[in-house]
């Protein structure tokens, strides 16, 4: 049966510019290309069809394909990141930057990051531009299966947004509870996206009335006891 918009499904997917990678959910590929993060969960992808999880080019040649289907794509710019905007490159006093500006350096001024692309005098020039702007793209990929339980899509959406994949989800009687490993508060990725988050869970799933997230704190263990060996060595030294 084809894909249609609000499907869920896992997806792989390789995606380049030219001669080179910029993204893949293959590790092997990953580490090949120089692009491997060690921090980053790889595998497939759970995404919901026509909510803009991946570029809307990709997203396009997905919709009305099957599970199983594998293809390739060209995105254009309008459907990718968009075209460079010469307005998005600034001069930026270098007293804004805690260190020395360098050509090449990404930088964040303001909350938004951005690439050094000069550096005159005192002042460094910075765009702004996401760094694909203005790029054709290239994506192959391969459709996994199609996700229906509302369990594991909601554990896709978790990944996808903040890359964790330690939460545990239960869903009783309307309830969605997260079972919040201690000290995600310090996740900053995770605060930024939770909100996101509780809002698709909301959107997707009519049938939820509340979100609950529970982060427990075990005890830690007693410290073990020290063993005697020290007691024990100085009576025998006495002995002797």
């Amino acid at each position: 049966m084809a894909l249609q918009e609000g499907d869920f499904i896992r997806l792989r997917y390789t995606g380049s510019f030219g001669e080179n990678i910029f993204d893949t959910t293959d590790e092997d590929r990953a580490k090949e290309e120089g692009i491997y993060n060690p921090r980053a969960d790889y595998g497939p992808v759970t995404i919901r069809l026509g909510s803009h999880h991946v570029i809307v080019g990709l997203e396009d040649e997905l919709i009305g394909k099957e599970v199983g289907a594998e293809g390739e794509v060209d995105v254009p710019p309008e459907k990718a990141f968009g075209a460079h905007q010469d307005d998005e490159v600034k001069s930026v006093p270098v007293t804004q930057f805690r260190e020395k500006p360098k050509r090449g350096m990404r930088i964040e001024v303001e909350g938004r990051e951005g690439l050094v692309v000069d550096v005159i005098g005192r002042r460094a020039v910075v765009d702004f531009n996401h760094p694909l702007a203005g790029k054709t793209l290239h994506y192959s990929y391969a459709i996994v299966e199609k996700v229906e339980d509302p369990v594991e899509q909601i554990k896709g959406l978790i990944k996808l947004y903040s890359g964790r994949s330690d939460i545990e989800i239960t869903i009783v009687d309307g309830t969605v509870e997260l079972a919040l490993p201690p000290a995600i508060t310090y996740d900053r990725r995770w605060m930024i996206w939770r909100g996101t988050l509780v809002r698709e869970i909301f959107e997707y799933n009519p049938e939820i009335t509340n979100v609950v997230m529970k982060e427990t704190f075990p005890r830690p263990a007693a410290p073990a006891a020290a063993a005697p060996a020290v007691e024990e060595a100085a009576e025998e030294t006495t002995e002797e």
